[in-house]
């Protein structure tokens, strides 16, 4: 019986499609997210998620890959963020939460304005059954670019993440960090939109890296539990949603966030069983 429920959704192509872009992508959100995590950038995530539509509805008009609006519109947000915080006295918080609901809704009424919304409304919620073969490519491309730029700048960044202060009197360029990290944001954004869509893809971003968080202080170890995380997540949920004939995207969401309500109940040192069995507790 395991074998064929394993085996039934690889006989159609599309499955297969599914199957890996899914796992890739949540794969790639699960490193991203420890990041998030350890910086503490989880309003962050949903502020590029969400700023990104008026650039894929701009880039549906013009006949443009929607990766390339949802990406320059993404970078826009997170630029505007930056410049707001440093020319205002208003705190970071606020001014992403002015932001990226100021973009979302701009998005939302050039949407509106939109003849036929049946593509764009696969980008609000995901579409990873009927990823076309660009869309697939596309997405390999940018999961890679995300992924290489993180291996080759991982060092910097947890530095980055843990201590912006010593990693600006070492010498590192914070400002750089700032950006690039936020740019890599918006990269995964991107990768992450035909599987989950704009409004899921903050789970997909933080979930992971939360998860893993609760179930080691290890950095290296808390990347590879977020990868499990991830990855299987989205290979799971992808079959669960084969099964139950329901929306992919919010299978792999639910799926995750049951793991890690799981993981603050019964991990071994920060979960709440073991707290409460704690004599400090």
């Amino acid at each position: 019986m395991m074998i064929t429920w394993l085996l039934e959704p690889l006989q159609h192509a599309f499955m297969v499609k599914a199957l890996g872009v899914s796992t890739l992508v949540g794969c790639v959100c699960a490193v991203l997210s420890c990041f998030l995590t350890l910086k503490g950038w989880a309003l962050m995530g949903d502020a590029v998620s969400h700023a990104v539509l008026p650039g894929v509805v701009l880039a549906y008009w013009l006949g443009l890959p929607f990766a390339l609006g949802a990406f320059l519109f993404g970078l826009m947000a997170v630029t505007l963020i930056g410049f707001i915080q440093q020319q205002t006295r208003v705190k970071e918080d606020t001014v992403i939460g002015l932001v990226f609901t100021g973009f979302f809704a701009l998005g939302l009424v050039l949407l509106s304005k939109t003849a036929s919304s049946v593509d764009l409304m696969h980008i609000l919620f995901g579409n990873v059954l009927g990823i076309s073969d660009r869309d697939l490519w596309q997405t390999v491309i940018v999961s890679l670019v995300t992924l290489i730029t993180i291996v080759l700048r991982h060092r910097d960044f947890i530095l980055f993440c843990f201590d912006p202060t010593h990693a600006r009197t070492i010498g590192l360029n914070t400002t750089l960090l700032y950006y690039l990290l936020l740019a890599l944001l918006s990269l995964t954004t991107v990768a992450a939109l035909q599987t989950v869509g704009i409004i899921l893809v903050v789970g997909m971003l933080i979930t992971p890296g939360a998860t893993a968080y609760l179930l080691s202080d290890r950095f290296g170890v808390m990347v590879l539990i977020a990868l499990g995380v991830g990855g299987l997540g989205s290979l799971l949920g992808t079959y669960i949603s084969y099964y139950l004939d329901a929306s992919t995207g919010g299978c792999i969401v639910v799926l995750q966030t049951v793991i890690f309500l799981l993981v603050m109940i019964f991990a071994p040192k920060h979960g709440l069983l073991a707290k409460a069995r704690s004599p400090l507790s």
